[in-house]
């Protein structure tokens, strides 16, 4: 019994009084599984403000990705309703479009509650009610368990005829003092119907002796089983015929009424047939798609979530329970549109899911998409991914979420949800967006609320799987990627505004992969799967130094490098300076001065935070340096391209054999994306 081997309501109290097990709510637990670790709670800057990250939904391999502002309200609402707030007579409903993320959170926090609770001092307890043959009204029933897993401490508060007798039985029989017995009625509920009912009849058989009514009690632990639905239980929505409250409350049960004779006594309910009362011993009720349920289930529920009681036929059972609730925003909106339903809107703390926008914890989405397992083709043989692959898939369904707006273009509006440099756009004009957009009444126009969902990039993956040119390739290609997004936005959006806007939001997309390649065709050129970054970073080394006071003649300087901390010496080349400037588009002396300017005030800012920062999220930066370098390198672009598209002489096949080595042996490349890479690279196709 996990620290409890004796079996008795007496030893379990002991327990409770010394604190080696808890007696708290639903609320209280759930919070404390939370925010109990201070360590695990760090502040964060996301979309330009200040909130808190919550490292208890960042754990295992498939862990929450993102939803910072919904997983705030979420704990917001929890610690309110622990602390006594109006939130503990709330649902918490996460509403959205589908393919967002809602189910897969309450999902993964149920997991983890149940994970929580089978710790040492976590575990819930019930009570058995043993012997009861010997009362004579119930037939050959002998043992019976509390319907809705009522804690113990909730019988010993019960125990007498009156409140105030349960405090004088616990004063004497616990040794517990009157502050800690008041503490213990902060958490105070009536027994349910059936409890209450048969504590009656066995309080009558005794003449109230208290050592021969708790010989009828036995306590045991409460199964924390997901298939059974006990202290974490699903609930979706049926159709209209098949459903029906039973399957909430419960019913009469037949088999039951063969054996008790008292016509009144409530056990004759099967409470255990409905989900309600499998989790309302301190666990997590999930409503999926609350909306789509028919009115008599929506007002069973408004009841429960208002009462937190299940009433049948004028019985009641008090149940102990965090509701969570999901719905998409199309079922919300006709519930909204029928005035009538307002009272359950009311009892809801209604949060708006979006999806995810930063590209970079994309990264983490789209590898779930594609699956941890190691992928094969239709012929069982081993199917590589592309190094861009991710980045390809990750870029474009984040670009679809994301807004049109007169203030920020898509790239800069991504970069800057990323926390990235968006050239002289401050992650101000994101938020003053984002408020802007958040302010609208209709709820699919705020920020975020639009796009391809998860479901969307998961039958893009599939559509991209099943093709004969990836499975004969034994490659899954990062262009083909954009191929099936389209595909799925033909093929599965209705709407010809939305259609209109992926498409173009797909081919920007392109145009930034186009860049990759750039910069992954120049790292192979130069056999370095860094050459790209050591110039950016040369790049800006050689503006800080420019003006240095220790600058030799020679323009040889010499710094310490904050990354190594070693002693370094560059050589200044203002022709290059000056070159990636003309290609950043950057004219006059005060332009360049100024942009010189606010890359050091961002190299000053971010090497305070991250020391490993290399300027490689400035796509306009790295694009300019990737073009002075194939330029001067190269001789032009054009020239490798032709290099590498025209191997019909022996240097330009060394060339090209040595590229595709350093791809397949440095940067991950197999050799159908390598050659296909490069192919695309000979193309010149999606430049921007």
């Amino acid at each position: 019994m996990n620290g409890n081997r004796n079996n008795s309501l007496d030893e379990h109290l002991k327990l409770v009084k010394t604190g080696k097990l808890r007696f708290e709510n639903a609320f209280q637990a759930v919070a404390r599984m939370i925010l109990e670790d201070e360590s695990a709670i760090e502040k964060v800057v996301v979309h330009g403000r200040n909130t808190y990250d919550f490292k208890l939904f960042r754990q295992g391999p498939r862990h929450v990705v993102g939803m910072f502002e919904e997983i705030n309200s979420f704990v917001s609402c929890v610690k309110d309703a622990a602390e006594g707030g109006s939130s503990r007579e709330m649902a918490f409903v996460l509403v959205g479009e589908p393919g967002n993320g809602k189910t897969f959170f309450v999902d993964y926090l149920c997991a983890r509650y149940r994970q929580f609770l089978a710790q040492p001092g976590n575990r819930r307890f019930t009570f058995n009610f043993t012997g009861m043959d010997r009362l004579g009204t119930y037939g050959k029933l002998n043992t019976f368990q509390s319907q809705t897993f009522e804690d113990p401490m909730v019988l010993w508060m019960n125990l007498g005829e009156t409140q105030e007798q349960s405090k004088e039985i616990l004063a004497k029989r616990g040794k517990m003092k009157a502050k800690d017995i008041d503490k213990l009625y902060e958490n105070y509920r009536p027994l349910g119907a059936c409890s209450d009912f048969m504590l009656n009849d066995i309080r009558m058989h005794t003449d109230g002796d208290i050592d021969k009514m708790l010989s009828f009690f036995q306590v045991a632990p409460v199964p924390l089983s997901e298939s059974l639905g006990t202290i974490t239980g699903k609930y979706s929505a049926k159709d209209k015929i098949t459903s029906s409250a039973v399957d909430l409350l419960g019913e009469e049960s037949i088999s039951r009424l063969l054996h008790i004779s008292d016509p009144n006594n409530p056990y004759r309910f099967d409470l255990r047939r409905g989900a309600l009362s499998r989790v309302a011993g301190g666990g997590i009720h999930f409503s999926d798609e609350i909306f789509k349920n028919k009115k008599d289930l929506v007002q069973i529920y408004l009841g429960v979530i208002q009462n937190r009681n299940i009433e049948i036929d004028g019985f009641r059972w008090p149940i102990d329970t965090l509701i969570i609730a999901t719905s998409n925003n199309a079922e919300f909106n006709r519930f909204l549109a029928e005035k009538e339903e307002a009272p359950i809107v009311d009892r809801c703390r209604i949060c708006y899911v979006a999806h995810n926008t930063d590209y970079r914890l994309q990264n983490q989405l789209t590898d779930y998409a594609i699956g941890n397992e190691s992928k094969t083709t239709i012929t069982s043989e081993e199917l590589h991914q592309d190094p861009n692959m991710n980045y390809a898939a990750s870029v474009a369904v984040v670009l679809t979420r994301l807004p049109k707006n007169e203030k920020l273009t898509s790239i800069e509006m991504m970069k800057l949800a990323a926390g990235e440099i968006a050239g002289e756009k401050s992650i101000k004009t994101l938020a003053e967006v984002k408020d802007s957009l958040n302010h609208e009444p209709d709820i699919t126009r705020r920020f975020g609320q639009r796009g391809l969902g998860q479901r969307a990039l998961g039958r893009a993956l599939q559509a991209q799987m099943e093709t004969s040119e990836t499975n004969e390739g034994r490659c899954m290609f990062a262009e083909d990627v954009f191929k099936a997004l389209e595909r799925v936005v033909l093929d599965y959006v209705t709407e010809a505004n939305d259609r209109a806007k992926y498409f173009s939001d797909i081919k920007t997309a392109r145009g930034l992969y186009r860049e990759r390649v750039m910069t992954e065709m120049f790292n192979a050129y130069m056999d370095e799967p860094q050459a790209i970054r050591k110039d950016v970073m040369n790049y800006v080394n050689m503006i800080i130094g420019i003006d240095a006071e220790n600058l030799g003649p020679d323009q040889m300087w010499k710094y310490k490098d904050p990354q190594s901390g070693e002693l370094k010496a560059l050589k200044i080349d203002e022709r290059y300076v000056q070159s990636v400037e003309e290609r950043l588009g950057l004219k006059t002396r005060e332009q360049r001065e100024s942009f010189r300017t606010s890359i050091r005030k961002i190299y000053g800012q971010k090497m305070s935070l991250n020391k490993e920062y290399d300027f490689m999220d400035n796509i306009e930066l790295v694009k300019a340096v990737t073009d002075v370098r194939l330029k001067s390198d190269i001789a032009g672009t054009g020239s490798l391209i032709g290099a590498l598209a025209n191997r019909t002489n022996e240097e330009n096949q060394k060339l090209y054999d040595r590229m595709i080595d350093t791809m397949l042996n440095k940067l991950g490349y197999c050799r159908t994306c390598a050659h296909k890479t490069i192919e695309y690279f000979c193309t010149q196709s999606d430049e921007t």
